[in-house]
């Protein structure tokens, strides 16, 4: 991934990621979730879940799917976030959220939300977005409740034992759907 530090100025553009974009991908991803680097922002799981975040197959096949794709995020040139975006009949899902640690906080996860429904309701005519996000992440589920998700309550287990999702710190994690009807 580049680190080189980024102006706040310059126009952002939205593209579907290409295999081409995986060795970049991957660690942008690990970055806002995962070790010392992404204790820079604010979305850092480190806390909660150590190993991976996610690894080049996972990111590949995101791209892949059919009715799939990972929104690539760039400003001047430079791959700054990504969002996976997936087709689930009436509602599209919205996953593997990442945005660079050192540019999270300035208001650019709204922005990228808002063209990823954008995208969602021009691509597949859905209604809802869904996603789902650790039950114990408080701080970030009241972030997408201020963006108009709703809890829905429903609960699924954690993958516990398969490392390919991280190697949980704590006993306790399950995942929550999140909601928001899209007009």
């Amino acid at each position: 991934m580049d680190t080189a530090p980024l102006r706040e100025s310059g126009e952002l553009t939205y593209r579907d990621a290409v295999e081409a974009d995986v060795p970049a991908l991957v660690p942008l991803i690990e970055s806002a979730y995962r070790g010392d680097a992404s204790r820079t922002g604010w979305t850092t799981e480190a806390d909660i879940l150590d190993g991976q975040r996610t690894d080049p197959d996972g990111v590949r096949e995101v791209i892949t799917a059919p009715g799939s794709t990972l929104l690539v995020v760039e400003r001047d040139g430079v791959l700054i976030a990504c969002c996976q975006l997936e087709h689930r009949g009436e509602a599209a899902y919205f996953g593997m959220f990442a945005v660079r640690p050192e540019l999270q906080g300035g208001g650019l996860g709204r922005r990228i939300i808002a063209e990823a429904e954008r995208s969602a309701r021009e691509r597949w005519g859905v209604s809802e977005m869904h996603m789902t996000v650790i039950s114990v992440r408080d701080e970030l589920i009241a972030w997408y409740e201020r963006r108009g998700y709703r809890r829905t309550g429903k609960l699924s287990p954690f993958p516990y034992g398969d490392e390919r999702f991280g190697i949980p710190q704590r006993d306790d994690l399950a995942f929550e759907l999140l909601v928001k009807d899209l007009p």
